[in-house]
């Protein structure tokens, strides 16, 4: 169809110039084109003659080609479109009224013809050709028939349609001669190089297709369905409607088309693709005589709720309110208006006057279902016919929306001719004009109706969008109403051209959005991953990958948490890591505590004990002064263990490991001392020797000190170079962090402790020598026994400590300081108290001397 539109034209004027030019050569004088001119339905003379064309009808009838004799001419046919006839009387009308004003057009009466084209492409060319020579076949003038510049008629009001608009704006654009539509919306027409003398007062599907788009999105319908009319209307209104969709995220499922022309199961094949598709809701971008072709089979067999999204041309539609499928649709159409004095016209009709003519007369015996010319078997019309009484679109003037638009172009073309032929408010009717000058005064025109309106043109010769959002719904009666839910302006700034009220009742009349989604909704905690093959709005559901979160619904991608953050069970939100650390209040750590003061408060018990019996031969012999040394720096190493428990800092991660270094350092010295001082003491024995005199007590204490000073040395070496610093540990565990003391430096924490494991090999080897040495109470025997417990300890202590996780590393490493700690004092000093408090009587220089027999400890 869109094909024959084209060429129609083309064909029109090329068959029309070869014929004039031969009928000019055979006749100088006139020439005659064979088809006979197609009749106004509605015409006046005038000084100006406007033209107008609708779609009063929707179907033209077929006749059989001979190819033998000249086609008769086309007959329209079908049921007549009440509602076209009230456009095409508002046309009448608004000229009537322009008449019988003294502002606009003093002195000049306006004509009109006006022709229904059947919605037929054909005749809507032939009809142009008209506007541009005239009725009269004949062609008295050979100048005239092949140069004539002037048209039949100034400006056309129409077509009710785009694709005729099309095949229109095609062939009156060859001859300049404007044209405003009043219904046409297809986006195309806006195209000033191919169509540079079409306006209109109607606003580009452009503007409705992304009007639809954003209301779609707004409701959070992301899968739909697609419908529209198999010509330039549907076709190039879906298509911006799609692009505008695609763009807005949404989904379509599937888009079919349909023209009333194309066979029955055609029909068929749309509404069973409606019936069987999981979108609930349907973008129907028809026709209304379309739409009502498909609603009609729709209803045939049982359907899902559908929510139906319209484009203007059927919302607004009265038919539509009869059929419940349509309850609930929302879309949009054209602001709704009132034009005083047009419902008194358009009932100002009588048996006579619609006897007179041929449209009038099949208008009222359909309205009433009675005849005017007495034809047989149909009952004829008795005068009780009242046409105030009358229910039908012609006579509905509540909605008046493509009626004002009518309005509103006959009065651009009426000023357009005021500013050509009049100057202070004086016009001539005898200025010669050609349509050029009436399409550069359309492009200037900027006025207000009297009703309100403001008529002006863009450079595309389109007007501002403006819509109502019209819903369908149900009065209190059951019956369907269109009530306006909303309105879209299109001069407002970007993001506000759209507003709705809350009032919207859905399918079936629902109060809830219906939802209509090829996937439900991801949650948070989870992301998108599209469908193979299908579209972006078929999507699963995958769970964030560990230590990621999404906080939002349809999250396409997790975002991975800080380092210092966790997912929550539903990784929907980041939250803080615990800090984990060996707390005064944990359970290890009070255990631990109560180790470490139970041995300090053994240490000092056995101090005291000592010091009580400090003059006993047993402490005497055990060298006295390194015994309290040694058992004052084992009560400070059970009490550093408690630097290693609490939230570490600056300082108590140096303190920590220095005041371990150091202090046992003091308490091996101690024991290497008495050591030393036992093998040395036997040799003293020796007749002779005089080694004794060279590690008295002073060469004790300096030794004593010298050990703990280069201990001392290398821990301010290490706190110079790196110290141990508080570490957030974050790769330990995922989901917390540890709060440890890194130390800085390795190579000064192994020399710490390989120190202190160097002086207690050497203890221990020393007091291995010298366990056999003659003695009742050899102390080198228990030397050599809490070394040994000793160096096992912290041999177990380096794996335990490189493996251990968290706070157990802490944990590991004051256990080794209390084992050790117990083994040294249980070792050492267990047997000497034990023979202080309970057996006294082995505390005496004889039994020490070994002269008195007794039992080895």
């Amino acid at each position: 169809m869109q094909i024959t539109s084209s060429l129609v034209p083309f064909v029109s004027v090329l068959w029309m110039t070869v014929f004039c030019s031969a009928g000019c050569k055979a006749n100088p004088v006139s020439c005659r084109l064979w088809a006979e001119p197609q009749i106004p339905i509605l015409s006046m003379d005038g000084d100006f003659i406007i033209g107008g064309i609708f779609s009063i009808h929707y179907y033209v009838r077929s006749e059989q080609t001979t190819y033998t004799m000249m086609p008769a001419l086309p007959q329209c046919a079908g049921s007549m479109e009440f509602r076209q006839l009230r456009f095409a009387r508002a046309l009448e009308f608004t000229i009537n009224q322009i008449n019988n004003r003294t502002d606009l057009l003093p002195g000049i009466t306006l004509g009109y013809q006006i022709y229904d084209s059947c919605s037929d492409v054909p005749i809507s060319v032939k009809v142009a050709f008209q506007f541009a020579n005239g009725l009269d076949p004949v062609f008295n003038d050979t100048d005239a028939c092949l140069n004539s510049t002037a048209a039949a008629v100034p400006a056309v009001v129409g077509h009710s349609s785009s694709t005729p608009s099309i095949a229109m704006a095609r062939t009156l654009g060859l001859f300049g001669i404007p044209q405003v539509s009043h219904s046409a919306t297809c986006a195309c027409l806006s195209d000033k190089r191919e169509f540079p003398t079409f306006f209109r007062t109607v606003p580009s599907d452009q503007h409705q297709a992304a009007a639809l788009a954003k209301m779609v999105k707004y409701f959070g319908w992301t899968w739909i369905g697609a419908v529209r009319s198999d010509n330039d209307y549907g076709n190039y209104g879906m298509a911006t409607f799609l692009q505008a969709a695609q763009e807005e995220g949404i989904c379509v499922e599937y888009s079919v088309a349909y023209v009333r022309t194309q066979p029955r199961s055609k029909l068929e094949r749309v509404a069973n693709v409606i019936r069987r598709s999981t979108a609930r809701v349907i973008v129907a971008f028809l026709t209304s005589s379309d739409m009502k072709f498909l609603v009609e089979e729709l209803v045939r067999k049982p359907l899902p709720p559908l929510q139906l999204i319209a484009s203007e041309s059927w919302i607004i539609h009265p038919d539509f309110l009869r059929y419940n499928i349509c309850a609930g649709a929302l879309g949009f159409g054209f602001p709704r208006s009132v034009i005083p004095g047009l419902r008194e016209f358009l009932l100002d009709l009588s048996p006579a006057q619609a006897l007179k003519l041929p449209i009038l007369t099949e208008f009222w015996e359909s309205s009433f279902s009675c005849s005017l010319k007495g034809r047989t078997g149909v009952r004829e019309c008795d005068g009780s016919e009242d046409i105030r009484a009358l229910q039908n679109p012609y006579t509905d003037t509540s909605q008046l929306r493509i009626t004002n638009l009518v309005y509103k172009a006959t009065y651009a073309i009426a000023h357009a001719i005021h500013g050509i032929i009049c100057n202070d408010m004086h016009c001539d009717k005898t200025n010669e004009f050609v349509s050029w000058q009436i399409l550069d005064q359309l492009k200037k025109v900027n006025f207000t109706t009297k009703n309100g309106y403001q008529v002006n043109f863009d450079s595309n010769g389109d007007p501002v969008a403006a819509y109502e959002l019209i819903n369908l719904q149900f009065k209190k009666d059951g019956a369907l109403d269109l009530v306006p839910v909303g309105y879209y302006d299109s001069s407002k700034p970007r993001g506000q051209e759209f507003s709705m009220s809350s009032d919207i009742s859905w399918v079936g009349g629902q109060t809830e959005v219906p939802v209509s989604v090829c996937s439900e909704s991801c949650p948070p905690g989870t992301r998108k991953a599209v469908q193979k093959g299908r579209p972006v709005c078929c999507y699963d559901c995958i769970p964030c990958a560990e230590g990621e979160i999404s906080n939002n619904t349809d999250s396409l991608d997790c975002v991975r948490c800080p380092p210092e953050f966790w997912p929550n069970t539903k990784q929907d939100s980041c939250l803080p890591k615990p800090v984990e650390f060996l707390s005064w209040n944990d359970t290890l750590a009070i255990i631990l505590t109560v180790f470490s003061i139970t041995g300090a408060f053994i240490t000092v018990s056995v101090g005291a004990v000592f010091y009580k019996h400090r003059t006993s031969p047993i402490v005497r012999a055990n060298n006295s002064e390194l015994s309290f040394l040694l058992l004052f720096s084992l009560s400070l190493c059970f009490l550093c263990s408690l630097t290693f428990i609490g939230q570490p800092s600056e300082w108590s991660c140096m303190l920590r490991h220095t005041a371990f270094g150091i202090t046992f350092v003091l308490c091996i010295s101690c024991v290497l001392g008495k050591t030393i001082v036992v093998l040395i003491a036997f040799r003293a024995t020796h007749p002779g020797s005089n080694v004794m005199k060279w590690f008295g007590p002073p060469q004790q204490r300096l030794s004593v000190l010298a050990f703990t000073l280069k201990q001392a040395t290398i821990c301010v070496i290490w706190l110079k170079v790196s110290p141990p610093f508080p570490f957030k540990n974050l790769k330990l565990y995922k989901e917390k962090i540890i709060l440890e003391c890194h130390l800085g430096s390795s190579i000064g924490f192994w020399a710490v402790l390989g120190y202190i494991g160097l002086l207690a090999v050497l203890c221990f080897i020393l007091a291995f020598l010298a366990r056999k040495l003659p003695d009742n109470f050899n102390e080198a025997k228990f030397i050599t026994f809490s070394m040994l417990i000793f160096c096992a300890v912290w041999i177990t202590f380096i794996p335990a400590y490189v493996s251990s996780p968290g706070k157990f590393t802490v944990a590991v490493e004051i256990f080794a300081i209390l084992a050790s700690s117990f083994g040294l004092i249980l070792c050492i000093f267990a047997p000497k108290c034990f023979v202080i408090v309970f057996r006294p009587m082995k505390n005496t220089k004889k039994h020490l001397m070994g002269k008195v027999p007794s039992k080895a400890l």
